[in-house]
């Protein structure tokens, strides 16, 4: 399974008898799946299958999610007032005697206000139920659209994270590697820090000196910090191998790999050790930018 950003946007329309339409869908970084609609009036009934299809292609994200109709040139029909037609018609055989007796013809009861009426054609419920069928086709086509743009992001932030994590592994590595962590490195640096505290004096105890010198070297070791940052590399790539909506567990580790390196900081005695850690957070912290944009 590959990995999906939240980042995306689809637009798909079409038409549908004399209704044109267009589905527009917007997607940006979410804690979860929030989803903003905004549907024209008469169309309320599709708010139910929007969100019942984004939700079973989307885990996570901000959507909006917009659909636009219009309709083409309304078709006009005659509609004859039945009433009206019927009060012609007598008033013309009341007055037989009095008026010309020629057959009417159409354009003089079209003349007639109210004999005819000319008016918009209302849709049938089967063009409904085809014109909507064809919309919610969109919706689907739509999020299909935006699945797979945010899917490929989602296969280009595997490769920027798989770089990072390259990169905290190889820091993590000239960490280990620096020549201050080194048991010979370490006890000269304790020997002459003690012997400078003995210079001079004989009120202190050497044996208890020797003891504390002990216990700083052990607080100041990093192989914990080492071994910790060496098995969040492993995991990292776990995860970003099995793909799926991983964002929260990746940004759990990042906290992690920011949490190991500020120890390591804190507890570094050589200049070299110091800078690498700086690094380390650096590269951390855009692992963990990279990160928010993941599902």
């Amino acid at each position: 399974m590959t990995l999906q950003s939240m980042t995306g946007f689809a637009r798909v329309e079409g038409t549908s008898g004399r209704t044109r339409w267009a589905w527009e869908l917007r997607s940006v970084n979410g804690k979860g799946l929030d989803i903003r609609l905004r549907l024209p009036p008469g169309f309320e009934a599709l708010e139910g299958d929007v969100r019942r299809l984004a939700g079973e292609t989307l885990a996570r994200g901000n959507l909006q999610i917009g659909l636009s109709v219009s309709v083409s040139e309304a078709q006009v029909e005659a509609v004859v007032n039945q009433g009206a037609l019927a009060a012609v018609l007598a008033l013309r055989e009341q007055l037989a005697g009095m008026v010309d007796p020629a057959p009417l013809k159409l354009d003089t009861l079209l003349a007639v206000r109210g004999v005819v009426d000319f008016r918009e054609a209302d849709e049938s419920e089967a063009e409904r139920a085809a014109r909507d069928a064809d919309i919610r086709a969109g919706l689907s086509e739509a999020i299909r659209c935006l699945a797979e743009m945010r899917r490929k992001e989602g296969v280009a932030l595997a490769g920027v994270l798989l770089g990072q994590v390259a990169r905290i592994e190889a820091l993590t590595a000239t960490v280990e590697a620096d020549p201050s962590r080194s048991v010979f490195a370490i006890a000269e640096r304790l020997s002459a820090q003690v012997a400078m505290l003995l210079q001079g004096t004989t009120a202190l105890d050497r044996d208890r000196l020797h003891q504390e010198a002990a216990l700083i070297a052990t607080k100041a070791d990093l192989r914990e910090e080492i071994d910790r940052l060496k098995a969040h590399v492993a995991a990292a790539r776990e995860l970003i191998a099995e793909g799926g909506p991983i964002g929260r567990k990746l940004d759990f580790l990042a906290q992690e790999f920011n949490r190991e390196s500020n120890t390591i900081c804190s507890k570094s005695n050589a200049a070299a050790v110091t800078a690498a850690g700086i690094e380390l957070k650096v590269v951390i912290d855009q692992f963990r930018e990279q990160v928010q944009n993941l599902e």
